[in-house]
């Protein structure tokens, strides 16, 4: 037994013990609620080892007191919607290290739940090390994702704002979105301007179309005529003042967003600018245009992320925003991409892949890298290249999430190693393609015993 036991150790397989050991000796749980937090301790450390604290700012801090007096170092709760956030901060203030763990790996409580047992249980998983600690950025890119977030919301509304509009013109029959692409454009936004000003003249209001518009002044007055219903105009006027209020709290989120952009560390020389935008790449008529986001987010992580196809200033912004810069905190690229769930999660019994998909994680920056995927069908790069070799074989949803991926890893390495993307085009994907079909075909006729001779065909 003990020659095998050597051997096991040798070989670098683990010694299997039935005994668990107790990696966080100082340890609580914590059950988040709305109402009041119920906390739990080991037996030892206090007569009373569960207690009901209320949420209010001053039982918070009777909760941390609590437990530095019974000795504890380290507490586990559960990321209950936001009511963990005040919990999580005053605990953190007072020196305690906090847990912060997925709900899914704590559900399989046996027996009936409730509150104590909820925090009972955390304690004993948190004890035995058997709970990870969820990311959590640093705060000063949570003040950024805040930010960034809140200005997503605005965008949203504005956006939900403009289909309102447009559903109040077709109902009194104004097909202006039938001849300009865009009705929060200058030219919908000055013709809808003079339609709550009173004007009912057609081609006086197709006279306020912008030269730049490839419609003709006839088709533009053939849409203009419609039925002017007294309330349809009310609603109209009431979605461009909304429109227009939401235009201004975007505003102030840049203005708020490049103030705290400002308060971040360089980590470039200063003067340095970014390497040339490409001609094709496009910000997006939501990009904040008050402040130099390309330029600024160059100066905070080192690297230029929209020299990757596909990723615009808005997408690096949000992957920015929701992960940070700092890629130490995951192990590796693989790490990084599993945390945002672009990595298989194949469930295998009995040896058998019984599912094949992806985490179910709603994570911003991954939806943002999906996206970013989608657009390059019609790229004439090396990663467009792939993205329409992938979506033949594979599909357009398996292809998205594969070159997600794949974006996932690029994003990986600039942020942490520094390193500039260089596109290899498009021809040479097609090359290295060429070769491995080349090569696969070769193995299989010498798996055949056959030999294969490469000569180039007719013309």
């Amino acid at each position: 037994m003990s020659r095998k036991r050597n051997k096991q150790t040798a070989s670098g397989q683990p010694e299997w013990s039935l005994n668990l050991e107790v990696v966080h000796p100082n340890a609580a749980g914590i059950d988040i609620g709305n109402e009041s937090h119920y906390v739990a301790v080991a037996p030892n450390r206090d007569p009373n080892p569960v207690r009901q604290f209320a949420c209010f700012t001053e039982d918070l801090h009777r909760l941390a007191d609590w437990l530095k007096s019974c000795g504890i170092d380290t507490v586990a709760m559960q990321s209950t919607g936001v009511y963990w956030l005040p919990v999580y901060e005053i605990l953190a203030e007072k020196g305690l290290e906090v847990y912060l763990v997925n709900a899914r790996h704590t559900k399989n409580l046996p027996g009936r739940k409730s509150d104590v047992q909820e925090c009972q249980w955390l304690l004993q998983l948190h004890t035995f090390g058997l709970l990870n600690n969820s990311f959590r950025p640093p705060e000063e890119i949570c003040v950024l994702r805040a930010y960034w977030r809140q200005r997503g919301e605005h965008v949203a509304a504005a956006g939900a704002c403009i289909q309102r509009m447009q559903k109040v013109l077709t109902e009194m029959n104004v097909q202006l979105a039938n001849v300009i692409s865009d009705i929060s454009g200058l030219t919908g936004m000055a013709i809808i301007q003079a339609i709550l000003n009173g004007e009912r003249d057609r081609y006086k209001l197709a006279d306020l179309a912008d030269p730049r518009i490839h419609a003709t002044r006839e088709e533009i007055a053939r849409s203009l005529e419609g039925n002017w219903r007294k309330e349809l105009l009310f609603i109209l006027q009431q979605e461009r003042n909304l429109y227009q209020i939401y235009q201004l709290q975007i505003a102030e989120c840049d203005t708020a967003l490049a103030a705290h952009l400002q308060t971040l560390d360089d980590k470039v020389e200063p003067g340095s600018q970014p390497p040339a935008a490409k001609p094709s790449k496009r910000a997006g008529s939501n990009a904040p245009t008050g402040f130099d986001v390309r330029g600024e987010l160059y100066r905070i992580s080192g690297t230029d992320l929209t020299q990757i196809d596909g990723i615009n200033i808005m997408t690096a912004q949000t992957v920015i925003a929701e992960v940070g810069v700092d890629m130490s905190r995951f192990p590796s690229e693989a790490h990084f991409a599993s945390f945002l769930g672009l990595c298989p999660d194949n469930q295998i019994t009995g040896g058998k892949v019984r599912h094949r998909g992806t985490k179910h994680i709603q994570n911003r920056a991954a939806t943002a890298l999906r996206m970013a995927a989608s657009t390059l069908w019609r790229s004439k790069t090396y990663l467009g290249a792939k993205f329409r070799r992938l979506r033949a074989r594979l599909g357009a949803p398996k292809a998205i999430t594969a070159m997600a991926h794949m974006l996932a890893r690029l994003v990986y390495r600039m942020l942490k190693y520094g390193e500039q993307y260089v596109d290899k085009g498009m021809n040479y994907y097609e090359e290295k393609y060429r070769d491995h079909e080349i090569r696969s075909i070769q193995k299989k006729a010498k798996e055949l015993g056959l030999d294969v001779t490469l000569n180039p065909a007719a013309a």
